[in-house]
């Protein structure tokens, strides 16, 4: 496929790399001469220094042979302006911009987006979505992630296998006959930083981080089941009142109704906004990082913290100061910066949010060919989890799970039949309309595009 991607900026240096791994032909444009000369000592794509918004530019980009155009500039009338000219002058036939701005977001104004009015097919906000994954985290408080697939009636959890997990050494077909009616599938965990599929006769160990496909039903069970007992918080803390703060806080104030939330915002103006769109969450000004804040927000009785500040440096301070004040409470914070992830585990941080690979992991579901819906990459788009629907003319249809000849590298892990989840043995039997769960190694990507297409975009 050729795809042009327009801003060279974190969020699309990692689209690039991901796609050229998948071996799209991949175009980037970028007015950073500097951005673009690290793009091209980095991955192997076409790289143009110039305004994604002068049609020359789109033209010599290849514009006219582009199946889908990503506009991820850090400006919203950029990237709706890209989409509008590549549309119009190029008849490009799939065009996603990342937007930010809540008032281009209010759904009253969806109308916006259409052929006739503004042609952006996708839009993309990395603010709510970061803010959706921090509330299935808060919601999910033995796991580490929380994805929803197939309507919200499956759901993937990375799971971290500590001391308290009863499951270390054990076989995992053994822990089929000690659970005979929990419906979760074990697929794989990441060990000494390299994810590994995992088979029957293989075991999960002290410090691994398990990847399960469950029936979203059995949420609380499953994670009893890996020792994992935590309650919800109740009480919960968040720094940083930007777009990320801000919506989480609304999520929480309608999810979790007894929960007491409050809020530190620096920036005064900033925080009597926020305070005015939000209906019981409390909302101080303030820096986090000073003790007598801190205080002030009564942090001793808070259960969860949530460092949320545009500063990756701060949001590290913050959990770290947090800790002080009481060293059981959960700490999240947001980081741009990957390898960040090396100081986790000294500085007693719970859990590490990259912004970046969520956006980029819902980018990528419009990007792969057929019916495939929700995407959730891992460790940087090596491997994905992925929805698809069976549909009539895919070669799975009436054939077993062992007769398809799956590769090792491609794992089902449960199917939403009409209204049923099923856990699938060999003897399964694919049918037209299931929606199948599973895991998937990025080379594998063209035998998962072929079994699940509808079309040749």
């Amino acid at each position: 496929m050729n795809i042009i991607v327009c801003g060279a900026g974190r969020v699309g240096f990692s689209i690039a790399k991901q796609l050229s791994a998948q071996s799209h032909s991949v175009t980037m444009i970028d007015q950073s001469s500097e951005d673009i000369q690290k793009i091209t000592e980095s991955i192997d794509v076409k790289a143009i220094v110039g305004r994604a918004t002068f049609p020359s530019v789109l033209e010599k980009a290849g514009a006219k042979e582009t199946d889908l155009i990503i506009a991820v500039t850090k400006s919203d009338e950029v990237n709706m302006i890209i989409c509008q000219i590549a549309h119009s002058i190029f008849n490009v036939t799939k065009k996603i911009a990342r937007i930010r701005s809540h008032d281009y977001l209010d759904p009253k104004y969806g109308k916006l987006y259409s052929k006739i009015e503004l042609p952006v097919d996708v839009t993309i906000s990395p603010e709510l979505e970061v803010a959706k994954s921090l509330q299935r985290k808060l919601e999910a408080p033995g796991a580490l992630d929380n994805v929803p697939f197939a309507k919200d009636k499956i759901k993937m959890l990375e799971v971290a296998i500590d001391e308290k997990c009863p499951l270390v050494n054990i076989q995992l077909n053994k822990l089929t006959k000690t659970f005979p009616d929990l419906e979760a599938n074990i697929l794989g965990v990441i060990r000494d930083e390299k994810f590994l599929i995992l088979n029957k006769a293989d075991k999960m160990k002290l410090n691994d981080k398990a990847y399960v496909v469950i029936n979203s039903s059995q949420l609380n069970r499953t994670l009893a089941a890996f020792g994992h007992e935590e309650k919800i918080a109740k009480k919960i803390l968040i720094v940083g009142g930007g777009n990320i703060g801000l919506n989480l806080a609304k999520n929480l104030e309608k999810s979790l109704v007894e929960a007491r939330i409050k809020i530190i915002e620096k920036n005064k103006e900033r925080a009597e906004q926020i305070a005015s769109e939000l209906e019981n969450s409390i909302v101080i000004n303030g820096d986090g990082l000073d003790e007598e804040v801190l205080k002030e927000a009564n942090i001793e009785e808070i259960e969860t913290v949530l460092a949320l500040t545009n500063d990756d440096e701060n949001n590290l301070m913050l959990c770290v100061l947090s800790e002080k004040f009481s060293p059981n409470k959960r700490t999240i914070a947001l980081v741009n910066k990957s390898n960040y992830s090396l100081l986790q585990s000294s500085l007693k941080i719970d859990d590490l949010v990259d912004p970046r690979m969520m956006t980029v992991s819902t980018i990528l579901k419009y990007v792969h060919k057929g019916t495939i819906e929700t995407v959730y990459s891992l460790l940087d788009g090596e491997y994905e989890f992925i929805e698809a629907e069976i549909i009539e003319s895919s070669e799975l249809i009436n054939k077993s799970l062992k007769e398809s000849n799956l590769p090792k590298e491609i794992r089902i892990g449960a199917i939403l039949r009409k209204d049923d989840i099923i856990i699938p043995k060999s003897n399964f039997i694919f049918e037209k309309k299931d929606l199948v769960v599973f895991l998937t190694k990025r080379d594998q990507l063209g035998k998962v595009e072929n079994l699940f297409r509808v079309s040749s975009f």
